[in-house]
Formats: structure tokens, sequence, C-alpha cells
């Protein structure tokens, strides 16, 4: 297979290649005891849950390239260095350490394939002391069932991949294997940076990939909430002070409950180059949370200014964007609830052709009088509809079970590259 060369410039460009991981066993593992500290409010039936998913990829291999984290992640282990690189990451001497000494040991004797499987999936503790026996945690390493939503602990950015730093420590591990991965396996050819650990000097700051959307090469889209701090924004600001010309930094701060709310994309996501997807009450409405225009001219701020909201920062700088209301518009209600099942997270595989969840009943009649026909996932991966076909459109997978992880079909892909629109 050729070599892939990181390139994100915008949010629809037509995609040449993704990231994903299939939910697995490390779902399963969770139980009511465990899932609020894996950071869900639920436990997923993975029966249900995969078959789900199954339309999703299927769409996507349809389209495009498709790389699984857990393959990338065993050729990462097959070879000598990029395991030392990892377990190193994973297990640094006089730091904390994210692989217990037992894990750390098991490891060692398992195959790159069941190690690959092992280190998302989780590995029980053996019971062999009286500690460990009266001991109620059940793994010396925690499954990271939150894994496939894969945007979270990487996100492409024009040429390079960035290295998310977790709101959560519960998760480091998935950005260290993603970090792994850009930097040790033979077929990206990736720059990688890590804002946080690089530019961040108030061990505050934290960044997840489903706050940073790339509007345009100049123009760069942020939430700022429960997941990504002010000082993770800083952090950006900084990397991007290290880039030539003149950048755009829009910043949407974000309600700290419900947890919906817990990414810019559950609210915001771009359809085609006219079109966006909203959450009416925050992105157009709200008086209570700041919209602000950071401008970076070269290594410095050059201005920085509260704006009116979104759209019009943004059709300030040239994108000029119909809004699409999660839930319609003549509902609050419809559109608190249709927002909190993942309703304004849409997937572009190029401008106007979009995956969503198909239980959004509301949203989805939204995209369909604003042009968009509506196919579901079945039909595409059976052959029954082609993507070829139809010039502007949503594929809808039913997401009544996936929906329940607190994520639409943006947070489960990683793009690495996209054609360029602009």
């Amino acid at each position: 297979m050729d070599k892939v060369a990181i390139q994100v410039n915008s949010e629809i460009g037509k995609l040449n290649g993704v990231i994903v991981h299939t939910p697995g066993a490390e779902v399963e593992n969770m139980t009511p005891e465990n899932a609020q500290r894996a950071l869900y409010s639920d436990i997923l039936n993975l029966s249900v849950a995969l078959p789900e998913y199954k339309d999703f990829l299927g769409v996507l291999k349809k389209h495009t390239t498709v790389f699984e984290v857990k393959d990338l992640l065993t050729d990462v282990l097959q070879d000598t260095e990029g395991r030392k690189y990892l377990m190193n990451r994973l297990y640094p001497k006089n730091q904390f350490k994210s692989l217990s000494e037992e894990a750390c040991d098991i490891l060692k004797e398992l195959t790159p394939k069941k190690a690959a499987s092992m280190l998302i999936e989780g590995i029980p503790m053996v019971k062999n002391n009286l500690t460990r026996f009266l001991d109620d945690e059940r793994y010396c390493l925690h499954p990271l069932p939150n894994f496939f939503f894969t945007r979270d602990a990487s996100f492409s950015m024009n040429e390079h991949v960035l290295i998310s730093k977790m709101a959560n420590a519960v998760r480091d591990r998935e950005a260290i294997i993603m970090e792994a991965i850009f930097r040790k396996h033979p077929i990206f050819l990736a720059s990688t940076i890590d804002p946080v650990e690089q530019f961040d000097l108030s061990g505050k700051g934290t960044i997840e990939g489903g706050d940073v959307l790339i509007a345009r090469e100049d123009v760069i889209v942020m939430g700022t909430g429960l997941r990504t701090s002010s000082q993770g924004v800083d952090s950006i600001i900084e990397y991007l002070k290290t880039r030539p010309g003149v950048k755009h930094l829009l910043i949407q701060e974000l309600p700290k409950t419900p947890e919906s709310f817990i990414h810019l994309d559950m609210t915001f996501t771009f359809l085609d180059k006219d079109q966006c997807m909203i959450y009416e009450p925050l992105i157009k409405d709200s008086n209570k949370h700041l919209t602000i225009h950071i401008t970076i001219d070269g290594d410095k701020v050059s201005r920085i200014r509260e704006e009116n909201n979104l759209l019009q920062s943004l059709k300030a700088l040239g994108i000029g964007l119909e809004p699409v209301a999660c839930g319609g518009n003549n509902d609050q209600y419809v559109m608190e609830r249709e927002q909190w099942q993942s309703g304004a997270n849409f997937f572009a595989l190029e401008p106007g052709k979009l995956i969503g969840y198909e239980r959004n009943v509301r949203t989805i009649e939204a995209m369909y009088h604003h042009g968009y026909e509506i196919i579901s996932a079945a039909d595409i991966v059976s052959g029954k509809a082609n993507l070829k076909d139809h010039k502007k459109m949503v594929v809808t997978i039913k997401g009544n079970e996936l929906s329940r992880g607190g994520g639409g079909a943006r947070c489960m892909t990683m793009p690495v590259s996209r054609e360029n629109i602009f």
C-alpha cells in the first residue's frame, strides 16, 4: 500500500483515508461500577451496537481507505523499535506510570496481535495474593471503552497530526497509542505535534479532537469547556505562531452541563461548502457563552475580540454558511432531545455527502428540506444504492445503541487525508 501523507485542510474535502476502531471486548468489560470512571452514564450492549457500527464501517469502506487502530497497533508492536517506543511511553522510568508493573510484565510475553488487543481491552488482575484477592478491582490494566471515538485522542491539522491531552487520565493511553502509531508506523508520512506537552507551562492544558474543526487551511474553530481548557487553546495559539502567514482561531464557549456538550462537534459540524449543522440555542441564540476571534499574524497575536456568534465570525472570513437546525426549528424540547442523541454530529465523506444517526428524526427531516436525499447505510453496504449517484445525501445509521456512548459519526472517525476544496 502507498504511504499516506497527512493532509486535512477542511472538514468536508473528499475523504482519502480515515482511522477507526471497531468496538470490541473493552465495551463489554464495563460494569455499572466502572462505567462512570470510564466516562459513561450507561452500559452499551455490544451485540446491538456492533451491527450498527458495521453498517457505518461498511459505508466508509465503500468510499475511502479505512485503517483499524488495532491493526496499526499490531504492526507497531511487531517492530522492535516501535514496541520499545510505545512501552517506554506507557511505562517511563521515574514518572507517572500508565501501566502497572504487572501489566508490563504480562505484555512482554504476548504476541504483537494479542498485546494490541490487551492494550485496548484491558488485562485482568491475577488474584495471587491476599491484597489482590480482597481488591474489588478486576483489572491491572483498565479497558478503553471510549476508544471507538477515535476523533478525541489525536487530530489532523493541515499536514500535521496533533496529539491530544485528554481531560481525564482514564483515556491517556488512547493518546499514547495514537502517538506511537503516527510516529512509528511506516505507512504514515506524519509529523506529530503534542501542543500541550510542548507549549503549556500551566499544567492545566487539555485538548480533545472533538473540540477542533478545520474550517479552512487558515481558519480553525475550537470549543472550550469540559474537555478542552483555555490553557489547551493557548497551546494551539502557540503552535499556530510557528506557522507562517495570518491564521484565525474562532473559539466557542460550551456549557458545562449537560454532558452532551462535551465537545464542539456535538453542537456544530460542517455539511457542505455553504451549509452547516447547528444546535441553534447555543450557536445562534446564546448570549451566555462567548464566541471569540483570535487573529495570529506570523508569530504574534495581532487581535483578540468577542464576536456575536460563530456563523457571523465565519462569514466575515469568507465562509458563509446556511445553518440547518438540529431537531428542526420549531420545538426547543425536540432540539434538546436530539442534540443529546448526537443529532448535530455529522461526518462528511465529501462536500454534501454526510453520515449521521437515523434516530434523530426531526434533524433528518430538516436535512431533507435543505436538499439532502436520505439513504440508509444498509442500502449503501448492500449495493442497492451508490454514493456516486447522489450529489447531496445523508447516509443514515441507526445509532440507537451507539449514541448511548455519547458521540456520533464524526466522533468515530480520525481523518488522515482529505482533498483540498479551497
